[in-house]
């Protein structure tokens, strides 16, 4: 039971509605779900009822909503007392992320660190996340968000975000390769793929490759899942994206989601930094806010 759990149990108690509380404080429903778990094993009793049309608090479940509310108004008192006779954090965090990170998890991650720590400067670039490591590594950035890898190098400490599904991606105009998609069954070997040039989009890729036994053809090898998508799109081939991509492309009216024959693994999503920076205070104090209950 953490402070975070407890805003995130309030504001469900307000909305009494999961994917409102999810997206307004930016977690997933599924990290939501994971929260309330912890917290009703933690109190030994079920908090709220859910059904598929209503969310209602259970008489613990209000009792303990008194707590939450309790709590954090000492924790607000105590945090105020505490800054009074401290120095505000001050100075400048790099940050590196995809394009579409910084859509999708950085809005709601910088949320949360500025109403902390809102005297720091935030300095961000973006690119290709496959390269997230080595901008990290490099000391061009101080925090990187990026799928994590394996083997991930034990020089680089990752905090988890989030788990971020894949599927198959093809285009829905007309074309040649809409119409070997439209086959039953595909004949995956024959269909042209476009795949990342390295990390762990390609290593996805690489594995699926060898559970369907297929020689793939090979159209492009390209760097960056936002490339990947446009050219999905104009119906080059197709291939395999993480699904927040296209949720966040302005080309996803142009891509339709395949079922895979052979289960996809996740990406683990997380910030990345090196071990060595961990007690420096800017990069502690980001990865103490961002830890969401899944994390």
């Amino acid at each position: 039971m953490d402070i975070r759990t407890l805003k995130l149990y309030l504001h469900l108690c307000d909305s009494l509605h999961f994917a409102k509380t999810a997206e307004q404080m930016h977690v997933s429903p599924s990290t939501l779900s994971r929260a309330l778990q912890r917290l009703e094993e933690e109190v030994n009793a079920k908090l709220l009822e859910r059904d598929n049309r209503s969310v209602t608090l259970t008489h613990a479940g209000r009792e303990f909503k008194l707590f939450a509310e309790q709590t954090l108004n000492h924790w607000g008192t105590l945090k105020h007392s505490i800054s009074l006779k401290q120095d505000v954090l001050r100075g400048r965090l790099n940050l590196y992320c995809s394009v579409t990170a910084a859509y999708s998890h950085l809005p709601g991650l910088l949320d949360l660190f500025r109403q902390e720590h809102p005297f720091v400067e935030i300095a961000l670039t973006t690119g290709d996340a496959a390269n997230a490591l080595v901008e990290v590594q490099q000391n061009r950035a101080d925090i990187a968000i990026a799928a994590l890898p394996d083997p991930f190098p034990s020089s680089l400490h990752f905090a988890k975000i989030d788990d971020v599904p894949l599927s198959i991606i093809a285009p829905t105009i007309r074309c040649a390769v809409q119409q070997q998609v439209s086959q039953t069954p595909i004949d995956w070997s024959s269909v042209p793929f476009i795949i990342p040039d390295h990390g762990p989009g390609r290593r996805r890729a690489d594995n699926w490759f060898k559970q369907m036994g297929i020689s793939p053809n090979i159209y492009a090898q390209v760097s960056g899942q936002e490339a990947i998508a446009s050219m999905v799109a104009l119906g080059c081939g197709i291939s395999m994206s993480p699904v927040v991509v296209i949720n966040n492309s302005p080309v996803r009216d142009r891509i339709q989601l395949l079922s895979s024959p052979v289960t996809i693994e996740p990406f683990e999503l997380g910030c990345c930094c090196r071990v060595k920076r961990l007690a420096e205070p800017i990069i502690n104090a980001f990865l103490e806010v961002i830890q969401t209950p899944a994390m």
